[in-house]
């Protein structure tokens, strides 16, 4: 008894402190957020001005741009990867063993693979085949290192899936596009929808591969391209605090709440199934 209570406390302590190590900047660079300095103090006292400054600075024209950009892009390309990637998972599903493998380990290599590769990779294609520099480039760059993580995410839910269900539906007069939109699809949402989070968000905090893609003549900007043109120059302003903490509070909000959607779906279920 005191050997598993030594060992519970030492998993619960190492947990804390992988927790602490994680999170304590983020936590710091909230309350900070507060301070209206880019010197980590509170001289200024407690104030809301960094937010305010938001809007109100010389910078928020290019500031609400950067963020249109980075939303347009991260939109378009998510989707689009989402779409590409379930089918694709589908279509890897379905191969024999050894195909699939292979596929499997080549869908991986963007996603191992160094992404300043992918990026001047990407501008090389983009220069030989002469697409013209702009959205249309971003695009196509962030669909192509997005979709592999919506395979990765869609996959183990088509493996978890019962494979009788497709033929079933098949055998019960369902045609192939009914059965794969009625019945698989509907099974799969889980890995579809994290997939997309998953694509939306790596599209939002990309940077090599779109400041090396986005062309310097198109005066394009994400918020991650614009943050390091501004910061090099005069360092991190105040209000760049606080934009990092309204990322922050609404990436966790929408992960709370994908969660909590799937705990409630959960409890519905096991209601049904005990009654």
């Amino acid at each position: 008894m005191v050997k598993e209570k030594i060992k519970g406390f030492f998993e619960k302590f190492y947990l804390l402190v992988v927790l602490a190590i994680l999170y304590a900047p983020i936590i710091l660079l909230i309350i900070y957020s507060f301070s209206n300095s880019s010197n980590f103090n509170f001289d200024n006292g407690f104030s809301f001005e960094a937010y305010v400054s938001i809007f109100k600075s010389d910078k928020s024209p290019e500031l609400w741009s950067a963020v249109a950009n980075t939303l347009i892009i991260a939109s378009v390309s998510s989707v689009i990867a989402t779409i590409m990637g379930t089918f694709a998972s589908i279509g890897i599903f379905n191969l024999g063993k050894r195909a699939r493998r292979i596929v499997e380990n080549v869908n991986q290599f963007p996603i191992i693979n160094s992404e300043i590769v992918m990026a001047v990779s990407m501008m090389i294609f983009f220069v030989t085949f002469s697409f013209p520099e702009g959205y249309l480039r971003l695009i196509i760059a962030h669909i192509a290192f997005c979709t592999p993580y919506v395979v990765l995410s869609v996959l183990p839910k088509l493996e978890s899936m019962d494979p009788n269900i497709y033929e079933a539906a098949l055998d019960l007069g369902a045609n192939p596009f009914k059965a794969l939109t009625k019945v698989m699809i509907p099974i799969i949402t889980p890995g579809i929808v994290s997939g997309f989070v998953m694509a939306f968000i790596m599209s939002m905090d990309d940077f090599i591969i779109t400041q090396i893609n986005k062309g310097a003549a198109t005066g394009i900007n994400t918020l991650s391209t614009f943050i390091y043109s501004d910061a090099r120059v005069q360092g991190l302003e105040p209000f760049w605090y606080a934009i990092f903490s309204i990322i922050f509070v609404a990436v966790l909000a929408a992960v709370l709440s994908i969660n909590l959607v799937k705990i409630s779906r959960e409890k519905k279920k096991n209601k049904e199934k005990n009654a």
